[in-house]
């Protein structure tokens, strides 16, 4: 008999991210193949995807379906009415800023998304930095160490999320901490030994004989 997983959307473990609020469905079912994230509403009015371009000279390509209630998009300069069982296609290009607000509470919106002629790789960035995101950028980050490096340290093949947290470390003063971090993101993606060589948020740790034996 196949294996196969269920999960029902009100179910999904919801983190907060950039004022939305993400449900983490790939997380939840085991998806390897490609990106896919649901976004929930609470109140009419409420933001649904967070206001963002993908990479314009990349080929990421992301499809929004509205399964319940009633959504409101902004591609571009263009408003898009989007009433349950709307699809939205956005392909990457100058005009692909996009963002989405709720009309009915409650409403849902899956997203899901990879680069064309490429294999999908999970880089944990929403589930395990999105809940953070908003503290990194109030500059708050004792809160970044305290709320997310559990969560992070707990997903080491997510480079990503180990990296911030390094650069989030030295930024703090935590030094060995940070030197920890950065071995691991490294581990998990060895092109960010290259980007640490020059990345001034590892200004304060440079002269550590760790960071140093890490960089080369």
């Amino acid at each position: 008999m196949a294996e196969y997983r269920v999960a029902h959307l009100d179910d999904l473990e919801q983190v907060g991210y950039r004022g939305s609020k993400l449900g983490r469905v790939r997380d939840a079912v085991g998806i390897k193949a490609f990106g896919i994230s649901s976004w929930t509403a609470e109140q009419a009015g409420d933001q649904l995807v967070p206001e963002h371009a993908e990479d314009q000279d990349g080929d990421n390509e992301e499809l929004y379906v509205v399964v319940r209630g009633h959504a409101r998009f902004q591609v571009g300069d263009d408003t898009i009415d989007a009433p349950q069982g709307t699809i939205v296609f956005v392909p990457p290009g100058p005009d692909s800023r996009r963002t989405a607000h709720a009309e009915e509470a409650g409403t849902i919106v899956l997203a899901i998304g990879a680069t064309a002629g490429q294999p999908y790789e999970a880089d944990g960035w929403l589930e395990l930095w999105g809940p953070v995101y908003d503290l990194y950028q109030a500059g708050d980050y004792e809160g970044v160490i305290a709320n997310g490096r559990e969560a992070i340290e707990a997903h080491p093949q997510y480079g990503g999320p180990l990296y911030n947290l390094a650069c989030v470390e030295s930024l703090a003063g935590h030094a060995q901490d940070s030197i920890r971090h950065l071995r691991m993101a490294i581990e998990a993606y060895p092109a960010f030994r290259d980007v640490a060589r020059s990345d001034s948020d590892f200004d304060a740790i440079r002269d550590e004989p760790g960071f140093r034996e890490l960089v080369g």
